[in-house]
């Protein structure tokens, strides 16, 4: 039997280090890519810089005089798409890595083996659904599928970023609603609870006949954009468009109650886009231009162009996902942008990387929503 390629994930790399807690004021932790020494394991606690996880009585995993240890009752499993980014989950959790076996054959084929035991076990199944899509979806899929054959006692899809998240609705005729489909996929594979970040438009969670939590990638931005100590007074938020006020009028608000500035657009067709005007003043100002993901960049560096033309100092573009489809690379290093500042729900390939470009790790904020799941807490009051 031919096999075209074997996936099979390593030990999970030492601990990373983050700079504050969850639930401290101003804004929970954020951490950057990157391994620091300083943190360890003390008396089977997870002891990291500045952090203070206040609910780790509660967990049995945690807890070093439990008969039950943490890799009998949690496993965490990546799919090939963002291993390193279930590897920071793990290390961040003071956890290894589930061993499986991944497989494509010489067809095209996807094979999945679960090498250790599931049966009772809550398991969590980290893969985004970024491009290859249908690669990456379909992996998913027969990784619930195995693990539901293997009698576990709940699976949890993490999802860092939901495919076919924009396709959430009939604007035309004779139009699927493929966000709907991918749903009951999911549903239909085995899982028991869904995880996401930012999902494209908040209807998408009706889709899903099984419990569903929405992370917020917000908090992670806003914390390394309050670490560059930009007076509230010279800032401004924008939206790139209509459909994103109420995402950049959030996120004005807990920068200070920064003023709001939106972009206002004319779609011509798919990932084409024509700026109009601007509503607000970003004269003088530094312009942040909020946003949940990136694909062509077509939209945010027209948005960037415009406020430059207004008088805006300097233009820092946010976004969740990173799809970065091309010509993205070459459109956000053209030198519009003081910054763009990502997170990594989707990997970013080398090659893509430039000067500019800022990259955010949400392993913290994913850990964080494994731990409350598991132990039956509040996933919504981690961003109260």
């Amino acid at each position: 039997m031919v096999i075209s390629s074997v996936f099979t994930t390593p030990a999970a790399p030492p601990l990373l280090a983050c700079k504050s807690g969850f639930n401290q004021a101003p804004l929970p932790v954020h951490m950057r890519l990157g391994i620091s020494k300083s943190s360890q394991l003390s008396n089977g606690r997870l002891s990291l810089p500045g952090f203070s996880c206040t609910h780790q009585e509660s967990i049995v995993a945690l807890n070093p005089d439990s008969t039950v240890k943490p890799e009998g009752r949690v496993k965490i499993f990546s799919g090939s798409a963002s291993l390193l980014l279930a590897q920071e989950i793990a290390s961040y959790m003071g956890m290894e890595l589930g061993k499986i076996n991944i497989k494509r054959f010489a067809d095209g084929e996807v094979y999945v083996q679960l090498q250790e035991s599931v049966r009772g076990c809550h398991a969590f199944l980290v893969q985004p659904t970024c491009p290859p899509t249908n690669e990456n979806l379909m992996e998913l899929l027969i990784m619930i599928d195995a693990c539901r054959r293997a009698s576990a006692r709940s699976i949890t899809a993490i999802i860092p970023y939901f495919g076919y998240g924009r396709a959430d609705r009939k604007t035309k005729e004779r139009e699927s609603i493929a966000a709907k489909l991918v749903a009951n996929l999911i549903t239909e594979a085995g899982a028991n609870r869904v995880v996401s970040i930012d999902f494209h438009s908040g209807q998408a969670i009706g889709y899903f006949d099984i419990s569903v939590d929405q992370v917020y990638g917000q908090p992670v931005i806003l914390d390394y954009l309050v670490s560059k100590n930009i007076p509230s007074k010279d800032l401004v938020v924008v939206s790139p468009d209509v459909g994103g006020v109420a995402r950049a009028r959030g996120f004005a608000k807990k920068l200070s109650d920064a003023p709001l500035a939106i972009v206002d657009k004319r779609r011509q067709g798919h990932n084409i886009s024509e700026v109009m005007n601007l509503i607000g003043d970003v004269k003088g100002k530094v312009a942040v231009l909020v946003d949940d993901m990136i694909d062509t960049a077509g939209t945010i560096t027209n948005a960037a162009a415009l406020l430059q033309q207004e008088g805006a100092n300097a233009v820092y573009a946010c976004c969740t996902h990173a799809v970065f489809s091309p010509p993205a690379i070459e459109r956000l290093s053209s030198g519009v942008f003081q910054e763009v500042i990502i997170t990594n729900t989707i990997p970013v390939a080398e090659h893509n990387y430039f000067s500019q470009l800022t990259v955010l790790s949400v392993a913290n904020l994913l850990a964080e929503t494994i731990w409350h799941i598991h132990s039956d807490g509040s996933v919504s009051g981690m961003f109260k």
